[in-house]
């Protein structure tokens, strides 16, 4: 186990792997967020491709649709 930090937080999380399946592991669906890694805004598409490795910082937002 390794770890990060999301949203403030240290998580322990089984490192390396792509951040769609660190999203998975934690229930939370890819869609429903926004998501910067390590300061950088991250597009959906890219979620199967980007690495998320020891040492990293996550910031995740969860889209709220309303009016």
């Amino acid at each position: 186990m390794s770890d990060l930090m999301a949203n403030g937080e240290s998580i322990k999380a089984e490192l390396p792997c792509a951040l769609e399946e660190f999203l998975k592991q934690r229930a939370i669906p890819p869609r429903s967020v926004v998501v910067e890694h390590n300061g950088e805004a991250v597009a959906p598409s890219e979620f199967a491709h980007r690495v998320v490795q020891d040492g990293d910082r996550l910031e995740i937002v969860r889209i709220v649709a309303g009016g």
